[in-house]
C-alpha cells in the first residue's frame, strides 16, 4: 500500500497516542515524542513498523505524540491512521496485526 494522503489518529489526552501518518519518500521515518521514549521508545517504534509491514507500507513518515498510550492502543491508532490515510478503500482492513 502506498501512503498518499495525511491523515491523523487519536488524540492529546493522558493514556492516549496522537498519530500522523503521512506520504514519505523512500522509508519509514518515525518522529516519537514521549515522556517515557527513554524507557519504551524502542517499543513503541516496532509496533509502528510491525503494523506498517502488516499493511505493506514500505514509505511513510509517522509523527507521533504518546501521552502513556498501551501497546493495543498505539497499535488501534495506527490503523485507523492507515485506514484514514487509505480513505477506507481496501476493504480487508488488517486487524489481525492487533
Amino acid at each position: 500500500m502506498v501512503i498518499t494522503k495525511t491523515a491523523m489518529a487519536g488524540t492529546l489526552e493522558s493514556s492516549d497516542v496522537q498519530i500522523i501518518l503521512s506520504p514519505g519518500t523512500d522509508d519509514i521515518n518515525i518522529t516519537l515524542e514521549s515522556d517515557v521514549k527513554k524507557q519504551y521508545g524502542t517499543e513503541i517504534e516496532n509496533t509502528v513498523r510491525k503494523i506498517l509491514a502488516a499493511y505493506d507500507i514500505s514509505s511513510a513518515n509517522v509523527q507521533i505524540t504518546d501521552k502513556g498510550a498501551l501497546d493495543l492502543v498505539i497499535q488501534a491508532r495506527m490503523v485507523t491512521a492507515i485506514e484514514r490515510a487509505d480513505e477506507h478503500q481496501n476493504a480487508n482492513t488488517a486487524w489481525e496485526v492487533l
